[in-house]
This record gives structure tokens, C-alpha cells and sequence, in this order.
């Protein structure tokens, strides 16, 4: 395993000087966001392409800090029922595969999207529940009519880039949330979609993070390193289905916590041997959203906690047995 960090929280500082930083502080690779959510302060593939010197400049500010290119991130809704918004996310997307063929990357990190509830619709719909019966009929339209043609034809494109890796990040809100919606869109696409597996979002749903693991296998494709922290008082008055913002979290259900504030070191422990025991021997790659601290202790915190989970070295043969 490697330890990584996606470098969208030191998107105020350039590319060259945020590599330094986690150079020093023990980083491994780093995957670098170029586009819708994550923004593109560290790397915007159009001007990149246009001028091979700073695709030059951006590969030397990695290798020059002994760091990975562990995936390009963009994530946004290429299947949003505003025709203008699924346009811009979807040129997002491609320009990512674009830079991913200059640079040699083959993964990309990015959301499934989220339709509409009919083809009238100009807003997304994400539905929780099967009745009314409404709900099932916008399950139908979604998945049947925009998501799986979406994805097969986009799919496409990505991999005449040499994308190998679409990975989804299970994300309530969009259609790919929990393994069973992620597991059923890889097999009406094909095995370039797989998971962002990022505990996080599972917490919160009930969902148990190695329990996922063991479920998806080789479908796992990446991991976010983020944790969450159920409130105790909050979250058995009104559940987990909260729309408060985010920065209400006095009043929230749950909230984004570094790694080790919202679950101990035995689970995150548990969650790195059951990894490698499907395969997954990646990137670990941390996600800074923890509002109760700096992006510096944060991070900092993150990465000490994470060397005391994760297995760095290879399996050695098995004498005892």
C-alpha cells in the first residue's frame, strides 16, 4: 500500500509547493483534482494540453518529490437533467481522459451523476425509497434510460484514452451510492467502472465499511481516507438522512471527521487487512474534510494515524504453513 492525499486542500498553494509539503510529511502519491467539484487549482487539463512545456512542469513537480500520480479526479454529473450542467461535466470528464493519455494515468475518480425524475425535470432526483409507486418508475428512468446508456457510451470514450479505471465514489445524492448500485452499473458497463471506496459515506448509511470491502473485491479501485463521527445526541433523535448544512454541525446527524476522531485504530486496521485481502494494495489517499480542525492538523493527524493502519511492505511466504 501506498499512502496518498488527494491534494484538493492545498489548492491554495501551487502544485510544485504542496508536493514539498507532503513529500516531507511522508506522502507517497497524490491524486490531483482537474475539474468540476474538486476545482482545477492544481491542474487544468485544457491549458495542460495546449502547452506540452506544462504538462512537463507538472510531471516534474511530482517525480521531483518521489510522488505517484494515483488517479485524476472529477467529480460532477455528467447525467444532470439541465442540458448545460451535464454539458460542462461531461467536457470535464473527457478533458480528464485527454491529460490521463499525455500523462500515462490511467484512472479517473469521478460520481455516477444523478437524472432527473423524468425527462421534463431540470433538476436531480434522488430517490431514497420504493413507494409511492412514482418513486420506482423514476428508479426505471433513471438507470434504464440515462445512466447505463450514459455510461456505456462514455465508458467508451474513456478507454480509447487508455483509461483502464473509471472510479466511482459511492456517494449519497447520486445514483452509485452503496456496492449494490455500484456492482450493478460495472455489470451493465463492464469491469472499467469499479468503486472510490471512501468509508465515510458508508458510515453514515449503516453501511459496514469492511462488510463492503469483502462485498465488491477486485471492483475496488481507489480509497478515500475520510471518516465520519455519527453524533450521539443528534443522530437517534432524527436518523441519518440530514439536510442541514454542513457547517451546522452543532445540530447535524453526522459529521466528516479526519480518520481516527469519528472510528477507532482497530476498525481503520481491520478495514486495511481486509483490502489487501481482496487485492486492493493501492493508494490510500486521504480526504481533508474535517471542519473541526486546520487542513494542516488535519492532515497531519491523518497521516500519522494512517502509518500505524496501513501495511506498507509485501506479503512475505508462509513458512508456517
Amino acid at each position: 500500500m501506498k499512502l496518498g492525499v488527494f491534494t484538493v486542500l492545498l489548492g491554495a498553494q501551487p502544485l510544485r509547493q504542496a508536493c514539498e509539503y507532503l513529500a516531507k510529511s511522508g506522502v507517497q502519491a497524490v491524486e490531483i483534482g482537474c475539474g468540476g467539484n474538486p476545482g482545477k487549482a492544481h491542474c487544468d487539463p485544457k491549458a495542460l494540453l495546449a502547452d506540452p512545456a506544462k504538462v512537463a512542469e507538472f510531471k516534474a513537480a511530482l517525480a521531483d518529490n518521489g510522488l505517484e500520480l494515483a488517479a485524476l479526479s472529477v467529480h460532477g454529473n455528467g447525467v444532470h437533467p439541465d442540458p448545460a450542467v451535464a454539458k460542462a461535466a461531461h467536457d470535464d470528464f473527457l478533458d480528464a481522459c485527454r491529460l490521463a493519455e499525455a500523462l500515462g494515468a490511467r484512472r479517473i475518480v469521478t460520481f455516477s451523476g444523478c437524472p432527473g425524475g423524468c425527462a421534463a425535470d431540470r433538476t436531480p432526483n434522488w430517490v431514497t425509497c420504493p413507494w409511492p409507486d412514482d418513486f420506482s418508475d423514476i428508479l426505471r428512468y433513471q438507470w434504464n434510460d440515462v445512466l447505463i446508456p450514459y455510461w456505456q457510451k462514455t465508458a467508451a470514450l474513456a478507454a480509447g484514452y487508455g483509461v483502464a479505471q473509471i472510479a466511482l465514489e459511492m456517494h449519497p445524492g447520486f445514483c452509485v451510492y452503496n456496492p449494490e448500485t455500484c456492482l450493478r452499473l460495472r455489470e451493465a458497463v463492464g469491469p472499467i467502472i469499479g468503486a472510490n471506496l471512501d468509508p465515510s459515506h458508508l458510515f453514515w448509511q449503516g453501511i459496514d465499511p469492511v462488510a463492503a470491502i469483502r462485498s465488491m473485491g477486485d471492483a475496488i479501485m481507489h480509497f478515500h481516507a475520510k471518516d465520519t463521527r455519527l453524533d450521539s445526541v443528534n443522530c437517534p433523535v432524527n436518523g441519518v438522512l440530514d439536510t442541514k448544512p454542513y457547517r451546522d454541525e452543532v445540530h447535524r446527524s453526522w459529521i466528516f471527521r479526519t480518520v481516527g476522531y469519528g472510528h477507532g485504530l482497530p476498525l481503520w486496521r481491520d478495514i486495511m487487512s481486509n483490502l489487501r485481502l481482496v487485492g486492493y494494495d493501492g493508494v490510500i489517499s486521504i480526504e481533508h474534510e474535517d471542519s473541526l480542525m486546520s487542513v494542516n492538523e488535519g492532515l497531519q493527524k491523518a497521516i500519522a494515524f494512517l502509518k500505524e493502519a496501513m501495511m506498507f511492505e509485501g506479503t512475505t511466504e508462509m513458512w508456517w504453513a
